[in-house]
C-alpha cells in the first residue's frame, strides 16, 4: 500500500529582464522540499505546474510504501 502527499509551491512573476527568474528562485525551495520528504521516506512520484494570472503553481507529488499490519 502507498501513502501520498502533495506539496504546492507558488511563485509570482515580476518585472525583470531575466525571463528565468522563477526557475532560479524556485530551485532552492524545491530542493528543500525534496530533502524534507526524503527524510520521511517519501520519493518524488510526479510533478505538475499551472499558471493563473501572475502566479505559477508548482505541484510536487510524493509517495511512500506503507506496510499493513
Amino acid at each position: 500500500m502507498k501513502e501520498y502527499k502533495v506539496e504546492t509551491l507558488i511563485y509570482y512573476s515580476k518585472l525583470t529582464l531575466d525571463k528565468y527568474h522563477i526557475s532560479k528562485d524556485s530551485k532552492a525551495d524545491i530542493q528543500l522540499k525534496l530533502d524534507e520528504y526524503a527524510k520521511k521516506g517519501y520519493r518524488l512520484a510526479s510533478t505538475d505546474t499551472s499558471k493563473f494570472g501572475y502566479a505559477l503553481y508548482i505541484y510536487l507529488y510524493f509517495e511512500k510504501d506503507i506496510h499493513s499490519k
